[in-house]
């Protein structure tokens, strides 16, 4: 029988050294936890992991800035921010499986979704969707969709929407002005946006805040000079007026004469600021400042002034318009019928050529032509608004006796509604020219006398004549109020030279109550084409709405009561009993 092996023997330090090894490790262990969390000295230490954590977790937000508020004079909003949302993607981390609910809840096919991503999947950024509002953004976050994530930003709304549309103007998706007091403003109305850190996990979403960098800055908010009640009214007599004589285009202007602020100022065609999936670009331009006009017998005011600053003509002068016809050189100027001798307020009542043509060759053209300027023709108003016209106001060397005529009573000169309202404000303010302001004042404007006031009011007294029951702007006439004002009925400028005999502009210039003027109202319709377009029939109806609705919306006492006709809508009770 073989013998046992001898069992190996350890030696005992050869054991103890293993032991020594293995119970040090956790000590080991330690140090090195210790070193790379604990001591900041070590070169990859604590506080090196803490930057590389950080750079990988800890962001710098930028805290959007509340756009300015836009309101009324009186304080009713016509623009205002609302709080929404915009969903970002870091196209690197989506993944296919997620590709198709996330195109399901944003109402996209999944070629569609697949398409934006792959434009941008060399980024780490892109808009996946913008101004969400809160509840459509919550269904998109509710995925959980590794690399979405949320942004605030604020969104324009305006409560007014077309009525005030062209005027107010609108911002683009970053909030920045595009058009109107929005763009000639914005830098007013832009806030200044602040910072934050905050923690970010993998997706990109905000877990918590940490500190606050820099505070945002609101803008300013801005308020106009417009009434919205007196913008409303005017804007549904204008919609209405182009409707009916299915007209091109129109716009009004109200301005406030003590002032020289504009209290209503309405285009059409308009449209809604607040959806423009179907916007035309003719439909953003505000007509009433940007768009040139010949400004027709609207002017004739304006030569009767000269011919009484010249001396040479009195209120009592008398012109004989006989036989109803003039010739000048080559062109023959006619009147609708022989209206026989008329004064200078009989010339303007009935808008005569005949009689605006005898008195405009009797004075000096370049006299003429000064006081044109002088209440402000070819002159920038200087309301800061973007696209502001000039207007022209040609000077010749030498006036054939033609232009001489035409001149005076509105051909060869352009100007906007804007401009027209101001030179009639200086007839209404009596003689003294107000800057013109779309913004609410809070002092009393610049002002400067360009005309005598008792000459200004002689005119005035003729205009009253003009919009009186034998004037040609009789239908500008408001119940217990006193209205001065001018017609015009212009033949519009054809492509190749020359004025088309078919297409016309209607106007309408006045102040009302004609004694002690509180507003002025240009009306210009473009284009009627339902076969009625004189300035008497068209335009002037229209300032009869708009400035006896304004009257009395301001309060402004009547001072004329017809006992023929109604009184601020109130139907005149006749003598026989239970007749109105």
């Amino acid at each position: 029988m073989a013998k046992k092996s001898e069992q190996a023997v350890i030696p005992k330090w050869r054991y103890y050294l293993v032991m020594l090894f293995l119970a040090s490790l956790p000590l080991v262990l330690l140090v090195k936890i210790a070193q790379l969390q604990i001591l900041p000295s070590h070169e990859r230490g604590v506080d090196f992991l803490q930057n590389q954590g950080d750079n990988r977790s800890i962001r710098k937000a930028i805290i959007p800035a509340y756009r300015g508020v836009i309101t009324d004079r009186n304080g009713e909003p016509l623009a205002v921010s609302t709080p929404v949302t915009a969903i970002v993607v870091n196209p690197q981390q989506i993944q296919n499986k997620d590709i198709a609910k996330l195109a399901e809840v944003m109402n996209l096919s999944e070629a569609q979704l697949k398409s934006r991503l792959n434009r941008y999947h060399k980024k780490s950024f892109m808009y996946l969707a913008r101004q969400l509002p809160k509840a459509q953004a919550d269904r998109i976050l509710e995925l959980n969709i590794l690399g979405i994530s949320a942004r605030r930003e604020y969104k324009r709304f305006y409560p007014a929407g077309e009525v005030t549309a062209q005027l107010v103007g609108f911002t683009d998706i970053n909030d920045s002005g595009q058009e109107g007091m929005e763009l000639a403003y914005d830098t007013w109305l832009t806030g200044e946006p602040g910072a934050k850190k905050v923690v970010q996990d993998r997706a990109g979403r905000i877990i918590n805040d940490i500190s606050l960098i820099k505070a945002a800055r609101s803008g300013e908010d801005l308020r106009l000079s417009i009434d919205l009640r007196v913008q409303y009214a005017a804007y549904r007599a204008l919609k209405k007026a182009v409707n009916m004589h299915n007209a091109k285009s129109g716009s009004v202007v109200v301005l406030d004469v003590q002032t020289g602020e504009v209290l209503a100022m309405v285009n059409q065609p308009s449209f809604n600021p607040n959806d423009r999936s179907k916007l035309r670009q003719d439909s953003i331009r505000n007509r009433a400042i940007t768009d040139l006009m010949e400004p027709g017998s609207t002017v004739k005011p304006f030569t009767m002034l000269a011919a009484l600053e010249s001396g040479i003509f009195s209120p009592e002068s008398l012109i004989n318009t006989s036989p109803g016809y003039l010739k000048v050189d080559y062109k023959t100027f006619v009147d609708p019928r022989d209206y026989g001798e008329l004064s200078l307020a009989g010339v303007l009542a009935k808008s005569s050529q005949v009689g605006t043509t005898k008195i405009a060759l009797e004075l000096d053209p370049d006299f003429t032509r000064d006081l044109f300027q002088r209440v402000g023709f070819g002159e920038v108003i200087g309301s800061g608004f973007p696209g502001e016209t000039l207007g022209t106001l040609p000077a010749y060397r030498k006036w054939d006796q033609v232009t001489q005529a035409t001149f005076a009573f509105g051909y060869g000169l352009s100007v906007s509604s804007l401009q027209l309202a101001r030179a009639y404000a200086v007839l209404a303010n009596d003689g003294v020219r107000r800057d013109v302001s779309l913004v609410a004042l809070d002092s009393e404007p610049e002002s400067l006398r360009v005309i005598d006031a008792e000459t200004s009011q002689k005119v005035r007294h003729m205009l009253r004549a003009a919009s009186g029951v034998s004037g040609t702007g009789k239908r500008a006439m408001i119940d217990g109020y006193s209205v001065g004002g001018k017609t015009g009925t212009l033949h519009k400028v054809k492509a190749g030279g020359g004025y088309d005999d078919n297409r016309y502009m209607s106007f309408f210039a006045g102040l009302s109550p004609a004694e002690n003027p509180r507003l002025v109202t240009v009306v210009v319709i473009d284009e009627p084409s339902n076969g009625i377009y004189f300035g008497g029939l068209v335009a002037a109806p229209v300032f009869s709405e708009v400035t006896g609705s304004a009257l009395r919306l301001l309060q402004v006492t009547p001072d004329q009561i017809d006992t023929n006709r109604s009184v601020a809508g109130i139907p005149k009770l006749n003598k026989k009993r239970g007749e109105s």
